[in-house]
């Protein structure tokens, strides 16, 4: 049943991607309920937006109803660069400079064990 997979992505996540690829990192390849678990205990801000797509995608395989449960693993987890929102900071003698605060794109892929 290579063939069934199950994603969930979630957007404009107001992240710097290099940041949310270091938890992503932790849990690529990892069974679910293992994944879920090493999330709870990893000391970064960018853990929040990735539990919710991981939990997102469970929701949708349950949802299926043809997905095993207890043998879904994370098949794939990338961050992609969002767009980033310019912003301007004043500086003194009337200069500026220009503050970029980046966004990523968060997708995660549920696959199903042999």
């Amino acid at each position: 049943m290579e063939g069934h997979v199950v994603k969930a992505t979630a957007r404009w996540v107001r992240m710097a991607p290099r940041k949310v690829r270091h938890v992503a990192d932790v849990i690529r390849g990892k069974r679910v309920d293992e994944a879920s678990a090493i999330l709870s205990f990893v000391p970064r801000r960018a853990v929040l937006p990735v539990k919710k797509v991981l939990n997102s995608a469970v929701d949708q395989a349950r949802q299926a109803g043809n997905f095993d449960l207890d043998n879904l693993y994370v098949k794939e987890i990338y961050v992609d660069k969002g767009p980033s929102i310019k912003r301007t900071l004043s500086r003194a003698r009337g200069m500026v400079n220009r503050i970029d605060k980046f966004t990523s794109h968060i997708t995660v892929v549920l696959g199903e064990l042999d």
